[in-house]
């Protein structure tokens, strides 16, 4: 028998872009409201669901960390990003690099950002991509106001562990 259960964390389907007063024209994508693949897996991560708590990696030869967020204007551009720290005991960073990729609309044509991330990095820092402004219209207008955005590390197949994320940002440039 077939069971709906599945390994991974699932946000809601998508957030409405929502400028945080404090941060001006930025607005955070809390940890429990993103897309974690093997988040639901103790063994992998721990994705809390208490506001303002950071998911912690544990260890992933598949890192995919994704979240959308709906009402966005294709006239202006985003900066997409995460606000991350390792643990003292972190491993399999450095050597490959990680990529955030953001687009607008689902069939829209990805911008990428490559960093190499430093292991030894201490406290929290700020990882980030752009996505420029619309220059055309896209063929599917309806979904146009959505940001599709991740951070990714699938392609070494290596092991790679003790990152928390804090939280994942959007700001409108």
């Amino acid at each position: 028998m077939a069971s709906n259960t599945t390994p991974h964390h699932s946000a809601n389907l998508s957030t409405k872009f929502t400028k945080n007063d404090e941060a001006g024209s930025m607005m955070i994508v809390q940890p429990k409201d993103l897309n974690i693949v093997w988040g639901k897996d103790n063994r992998y991560w721990n994705v809390p669901q208490k506001l303002g708590s950071p998911a912690e990696l544990y260890q992933v030869s598949w890192l995919e960390v994704t979240g959308i967020v709906d009402e966005t204007s294709p006239n202006k551009a985003y900066e997409v990003g995460f606000r991350l720290s390792f643990n003292p005991d972190a491993f399999g960073w450095g050597k490959y690099p990680i990529y955030i990729l953001v687009k607008r609309g689902k069939q829209g044509k990805p911008a990428s950002t490559k960093i190499t991330m430093n292991p030894n990095h201490k406290g929290e820092f700020e990882i980030s991509g752009k996505l420029d402004k619309s220059k055309e219209k896209s063929g599917d207008s309806s979904d146009e106001g959505s940001l599709y955005f991740g951070l990714y590390e699938v392609w070494s197949g290596k092991w790679k562990g003790g990152l928390k994320i804090h939280h994942a940002f959007i700001r409108e440039l």
